[in-house]
C-alpha cells in the first residue's frame, strides 16, 4: 500500500477483510439452498433446514459486529450502549462455544470511540486464541480518561508478528493489508486521541492489550 492514510484505500482494506470474514457463512447459504433445491427427503431437507438458519445467523452476528467496529454505529448518538457491544462479541465468539468470552463492563454506555477500538481488540485477541479460550473484555470511565484491557488466555495463542507491529505503530507502509487494517486502524484512532496502547510482550501464555483514551 503507497499510502496507507489513504481513506478510500485504507477503506478498501476493511472491506476487504469484511468480505473475507462474509464469505464462509453467506456461501453456506448458497449450497443449502442449492441442496434445498434438489432434495426430497424430509430428514435432508430438515439438515438443509438447519444449515440454512446457522449460515444465516451467523452472517448476521458478523454483520452487527462489524458494524459497530468498522462502521460509524448509525443510529446511536455519541455513545453506544455497551449491551450492543456485549452482544456482538458474544455473537461473534460465543455462540461458537469456542471461545467463553467474560464481560467485565460495568459502564451502561461508552463513546463511539472506546467502543470501536474494545470490538477491534476483541476480534485480533479473539481470533489468537485459534484453539479457543478465555476472552475477558474490560472497560472503565474515570475523569478525563477511559481505559479498556482485553485478555486472552487459550491451550494456544498466536498473534501474528504484523499484528503486533501495527498495534505498535512499527508495522511498515507496505505491511498494511487486510488482515492488518484492523489492528492499524486502532493504533492511529488512540494515537489521534491522545492515548496510549500496551501489549504483553511476545511468548507469553496470556495475550494482554490496555488502552488508554483521554477524555
Amino acid at each position: 500500500m503507497t499510502h496507507p492514510t489513504d481513506s478510500i484505500e485504507f477503506a478498501s482494506l476493511l472491506c476487504s477483510r469484511l468480505c473475507h470474514d462474509l464469505l464462509s457463512p453467506v456461501g453456506a447459504l448458497n449450497n443449502g439452498l442449492e441442496l434445498m433445491a434438489d432434495e426430497t427427503d424430509p430428514d435432508m431437507r430438515q439438515r438443509c433446514l438447519d444449515l440454512l438458519t446457522d449460515s444465516a445467523k451467523t452472517s448476521a452476528n458478523k454483520l452487527k459486529f462489524f458494524r459497530l467496529a468498522f462502521g460509524s454505529a448509525g443510529g446511536f448518538g455519541d455513545a453506544v450502549p455497551t449491551h450492543e457491544a456485549r452482544v456482538a462479541i458474544e455473537g461473534m465468539f460465543a455462540t461458537a462455544g469456542r471461545v467463553k468470552v467474560g464481560w467485565l463492563v460495568e459502564d451502561d454506555m461508552l463513546g463511539k470511540l472506546p467502543v470501536k477500538i474494545l470490538l477491534n481488540l476483541a476480534l485480533i485477541a479473539g481470533d489468537a486464541l485459534v484453539r479457543g479460550g478465555q476472552l475477558d473484555i474490560g472497560a472503565e470511565q474515570r475523569t478525563g480518561v477511559t481505559e479498556i484491557v482485553v485478555r486472552a488466555e487459550g491451550p494456544k495463542l498466536v498473534l501474528d508478528p504484523d499484528l503486533r507491529a501495527a498495534l505498535a505503530g512499527t508495522l511498515p507502509p507496505e505491511g498494511l493489508a487486510s488482515r492488518t487494517a484492523a489492528a492499524w486502524m486502532v493504533r492511529e484512532l488512540v494515537t489521534k486521541a491522545g492515548g496510549e496502547v500496551a501489549l504483553s510482550p511476545p511468548g507469553e501464555t496470556v495475550l494482554l492489550f490496555g488502552v488508554s483514551i483521554p477524555g
